[in-house]
């Protein structure tokens, strides 16, 4: 065989190798298949033994939630998807909290309890499924990246449908680091504080750490799940990270963290805080797994939430109603 034509070969061979494993890691990582989305009726609860001891409050909650008054809204976002969520009103006036959830999540399933928590502090709340999750369309998962163009884009939503009433960005781990994100953005001037809990440095950290966790070198793995990404995602995965965002946040910053959290360890919301230019306080729940702070200490939660609204003119009402 001629020897040009064998390395052609060989070359050919090696770049469809690489679209190969770059496939296949973005659809691990990235893609969302509609088949995965909960049905209405389903409770989908979080899966592992360390939430199997609450679930029967999670359960609780959701079927409260979903008894509560409250109105379906949605936009379209920047590339055209029709994004969803469910408005509950606190009262007329009240300040809102835009709650995002997290990675492979649903507002329901990841923020259940949420509304109740808002609640109990005077708050209305949007509650939004994420991109390629939930009643949201699209497939594709960006660890924050196009999320946080939906996020600016719910704060117009807000802003347009309730003029200069006041916004709270909250997220729990993916949405925690796409509210950063927003937060190191151009913001309107009611956009008064963010509450971060669990999240991620960046999508690069994370996932270099879930490849170590995997048993592999993140030096060789990292780049095929950065190309899958742009190839097949069509992003770019290290555009934007939560700890830069930090750097350029102008709001006060509500950073929760449980220290035996083994999937976002609690060091990147450490990191996150110490980058953090705005008044910021960490919430740390000792032994608190995976997006289990809320859950494991409520108390101390709103305890510190409260005092921290408070000491940064971030308005709040300790008085609010309790739903159950």
């Amino acid at each position: 065989m001629n020897p040009l034509i064998l390395v052609l070969i060989i070359a050919a061979a090696l770049v469809l190798l690489v679209l190969l494993i770059s496939y296949l890691c973005f659809r691990m990582a990235f893609y969302s298949p509609d088949s995965d989305r909960p049905t209405p009726d389903e409770i989908r609860l979080p899966e592992g033994s360390i939430y199997v001891p609450y679930h029967e409050d999670m359960t609780r909650w959701i079927l409260e939630m979903r008894a509560m008054p409250h109105e379906d809204v949605s936009i379209t976002s920047f590339d055209g998807l029709t994004l969803r969520g469910k408005f509950y009103e606190y009262a007329p006036g009240a300040p809102i909290e835009l709650m995002i959830h997290g990675w492979r999540g649903t507002a329901e399933r990841d923020l259940c309890g949420g509304v109740q928590r808002c609640f109990s502090i005077g708050r209305s709340v949007l509650l939004i499924d994420q991109r390629a999750a939930g009643s949201s369309e699209g497939n594709v998962i960006s660890f924050g990246i196009n999320e946080h163009r939906d996020c600016l884009a719910w704060v117009d939503f807000l802003c347009d449908r309730f003029g200069d009433r006041p916004i709270i960005l909250t997220g729990i781990s993916m949405g925690a680091s796409t509210v950063m994100i927003a937060a190191g953005e151009e913001l309107p001037d009611n956009v008064v504080g963010v509450i971060a809990d669990c999240g991620f440095t960046s999508a690069r950290d994370i996932i270099r750490k879930v490849i170590r966790d995997m048993k592999l070198p993140p030096a060789l793995g990292y780049p095929f799940v950065k190309l899958g990404a742009y190839l097949f995602g069509g992003f770019r995965l290290e555009e934007k990270s939560a700890v830069e965002a930090m750097r350029r946040c102008r709001i006060p910053v509500f950073f929760i963290h449980g220290t035996g959290d083994r999937f976002v360890p609690y060091e990147m919301s450490r990191q996150c805080y110490e980058a953090c230019a705005a008044p910021k306080f960490l919430f740390t729940v000792p032994d608190a797994g995976h997006g289990l702070g809320y859950l494991k200490d409520q108390a101390g939660y709103v305890r510190e939430l409260i005092r921290f609204s408070q000491a940064n003119g971030i308005p709040i009402d300790p008085n609010g109603t309790t739903i159950s």
